[in-house]
């Protein structure tokens, strides 16, 4: 359910306060130390972010996906690594347990995600497997109450520092994604560990890190769903998170054509604002229409996930599109500026490393257009 307009707008004036006030001020610090202050994520706490997505019963906001994309736009005019410190509560970290978890799962763990008393983390990619991510290797073999779970996960998104994770495992033998099973895994069982944090080209604090699973015991009320469904419930949850990651691509292409639009005005050449050069308008002509036409495309996939349709192809060419986009403009935006946006001082060149990530987490933009021309065909056009 919808939240009241009043209310609503009230969030998303709250939430643009907080990016423009508390965190576009901290840029350069969070990318300088590779982490987000705490004091920064207390306040994300208290403002609700981490349970967007959560239904107001377990201590979310509940918010419909179209007024989640709204927000995740707010929260895309800056570095994408805020976004990151509870988007794994909001999105693939939590959605496993909301589409397919007992309603005693969702009890116990759903409040503590939804107020950021725990982190939680997704476990699908592994060193061998991407993109393919039905030929998972980490096995959960049953023993009586228990899964015994072996294996190794890669570039697992905050797991340095998740309590909770997701895990997509192997517990049948059939090939592709019908062995598939899906475990709620506490940190804090014995046979997980996490490895050093990588070191990336961007999004610098937000992390990413190996989990390994080395004879974990999971017990079997851990499972979400039945045997065999995992890989059904992980295209699901990725879905929504590609709807969410395509709502922040439009956010940082439009605080990267204000930043343009502001440096333009300012900047002189040939005895004028370079805002007066035809061809550096044309680029900034360029930018905001795809801008204009990445947000259409998210907003109305939103609200047609929220009357139930089915927006597998929708979600997934939003992601392309959005993504491809955000590159583009960034692009752009480091010509706008020349030499001043290689430069460290005005952050276009940080944006430009943060959103090339985007192309590649949560399904490549070559998985997009797998799934576009495979739902396609499966329409009829």
């Amino acid at each position: 359910m919808a939240l009241e307009p009043e209310l609503f707008d009230a969030l998303i004036d709250t939430v643009r306060r907080f990016v423009a006030e508390r965190l576009r001020p901290l840029e350069a610090e969070v990318e300088a130390a590779d982490a987000i202050p705490e004091a920064i994520v207390e306040e994300m706490k208290a403002l609700g972010l981490f349970g967007l997505s959560i239904a107001e019963e377990h201590g979310g906001l509940g918010l419909t996906m179209a007024e989640e994309c709204r927000v995740a736009i707010e929260l895309g005019r800056t570095t994408p690594a805020f976004r990151s410190a509870f988007g794994t509560n909001v999105g693939i970290g939590s959605q496993g347990l909301v589409i397919a978890g007992t309603p005693e799962q969702k009890a116990h763990w759903l409040p503590k995600i939804a107020r950021g008393a725990i982190i939680t983390s997704f476990a699908l990619t592994e060193p061998d497997v991407g993109s393919d991510s039905g030929a998972v290797k980490t096995r959960a073999v049953r023993d009586g109450d228990v899964y015994r779970l072996r294996g190794t996960k890669r570039y697992i998104t905050n797991a340095d520092k998740a309590q909770l994770f997701t895990v997509m495992a192997r517990t049948g033998e059939e090939a592709g994604g019908r062995g598939v099973s899906a475990f709620l895994v506490p940190r804090d069982l014995p046979g997980v560990s996490i490895g050093e944090p990588e070191k990336k080209m961007g999004q610098k604090g937000a992390r990413v890190a190996d989990v390994i699973f080395d004879d974990v015991a999971v017990p079997a009320e851990n499972r979400l769903g039945e045997e065999g469904e995992g890989f059904r419930i992980a295209m699901q949850v990725l879905d929504r998170g590609r709807l969410h990651i395509a709502a922040v691509c439009v956010g940082v292409a439009e605080r990267l054509l204000a930043d343009c639009v502001a440096y333009a005005s300012e900047r002189k050449q040939f005895g004028k604002p370079i805002a007066e050069h035809q061809l550096i308008q044309a680029m900034l002509a360029d930018s905001k229409t795809e801008a204009l036409a990445a947000r259409a495309l998210v907003l109305e996939t939103a609200a047609a996930k929220d009357s139930g349709a089915n927006t597998t192809m929708e979600a997934a060419a939003a992601k392309y599109f959005a993504s491809e986009m955000v590159g583009r403009v960034a692009d752009r935006a480091v010509q706008i500026f020349g030499g001043a946006g290689y430069i460290a001082d005005y952050g276009i060149e940080r944006l430009y490393r943060d959103v090339r990530l985007f192309r590649i987490y949560e399904g490549t933009s070559q998985i997009q257009q797998l799934i576009i021309a495979r739902e396609t065909l499966k329409r009829g056009g």
